[in-house]
């Protein structure tokens, strides 16, 4: 399995930057300034290179919701108790939730995934994929969240959920979480991986108090210290197993293999950026290929992006997570691409260019 992965860490190659050339050419020859579009420019080339130079599209679009629970909930990390996850699949697979109506209204396909929520399986629903990897982590807090063949598994689940887009034609993925408790490993991944302060990177989650909040980094801190040898040891494998959750480890896996697909990833907000985290600590290169949805109201967010020097695309004041921020992000891409492939140039406007100074 471990052979496998790397494999496929090896298989991940950068943009072919050969190709900023011609696509800049293009959008410089639209009716417009240069440059007046600003980062919707941006996205429209930086998809055109992902897309081997062809004028882009952000269709077909694609967002997988995966669903994991957590041991750390033990500790009273959440005011919510941990069944909330097993109803939120549910809510999901009805179309009850935000993410149902923000990928209806975005127009992307959603499929929820169970990675790893407690209890037994789910009747079968065509948009549930179902792959239990075990029934939610350990608790982080008394040693490793996962051992790394459930971590390793996750990971290639990831990653045959974004071969399997692929196939389907896929262009866009849209990364998504569902799992009581989250923020708290995620937290702790961003410390790990970043050295910074559970007390400056903690937040209230789902709506805890200052002295929850308090008491919650309190168990972050412990994690780090408990799962010190990992932590220490600068591997990121080691570093997402025993701090991470089964659901985030899926999510570093679909970034990875959206990127060795050439697929364009809109990373969602606090808990899939730390697995856009963990998946840039394994390969670098996966920044070719993923964009930041917005800037997450939740604590720490912006401390994290800027020590990854990231620059998100939305601020919403959101934090609800499920995929909700790249189904917002979704419409702005695809209006970035219309742009370069839509708009006509100067000559076939019959307009005049602007005069060089």
């Amino acid at each position: 399995m471990l052979s496998t992965f790397h494999s496929i860490l090896t298989a991940i190659t950068p943009i072919d930057t050969s190709l900023a050339k011609p696509g800049q050419a293009r959008l410089d020859d639209l009716t417009k300034p240069k440059g007046s579009l600003g980062l919707l420019e941006d996205l429209a080339l930086q998809t055109y290179m992902i897309q081997g130079g062809t004028l882009p599209t952000a269709d077909p679009a694609r967002c997988y919701t995966v669903a994991g629970d957590h041991g750390v909930v033990a500790e009273g990390v959440s005011l919510f108790p941990q069944e909330v996850t097993r109803q939120m699949v549910l809510n999901f697979v009805s179309g009850g939730a935000a993410i149902n109506v923000l990928t209806n209204t975005a127009g992307a396909e959603i499929f929820v995934v169970d990675a790893g929520s407690c209890g037994e399986g789910y009747d079968e629903h065509p948009k549930l994929i179902q792959n239990k990897i075990a029934p939610g982590t350990a608790n982080m807090a008394q040693g490793p969240a996962m051992t790394q063949d459930q971590c390793l598994q996750a990971l290639l689940l990831g990653v045959r959920l974004a071969d399997q887009a692929k196939t389907d034609g896929v262009n866009t993925l849209l990364t998504g979480d569902m799992g009581i408790g989250n923020t708290t490993p995620s937290t702790a991944l961003y410390c790990a991986f970043l050295g910074l302060e559970p007390e400056a990177m903690t937040g209230p989650g789902t709506g805890l108090d200052s002295k929850g909040v308090a008491g919650k980094a309190q168990v972050i801190a412990k994690a780090l210290t408990v799962n010190g040898d990992a932590v220490n040891s600068g591997d990121p494998l080691n570093i997402l197993a025993a701090l991470g959750g089964l659901e985030i480890a899926t999510l570093a896996g679909l970034i990875l293999g959206g990127a060795k697909n050439h697929q364009l990833v809109l990373v969602d907000g606090f808990i899939s950026t730390a697995a856009y985290l963990a998946a840039w600590k394994l390969c670098p290169t996966v920044a070719d290929y993923c964009v930041l949805s917005h800037a997450s109201a939740e604590q720490g967010h912006k401390k994290a992006v800027a020590a990854m020097g990231l620059r998100p695309l939305l601020d919403l004041s959101m934090r609800l997570g499920e995929g909700t921020g790249a189904a917002m992000a979704l419409m702005v891409v695809r209006a970035a691409c219309d742009i370069m492939g839509k708009m006509a140039t100067f000559s076939q406007a019959g307009v005049s260019v602007a005069e060089s100074n």
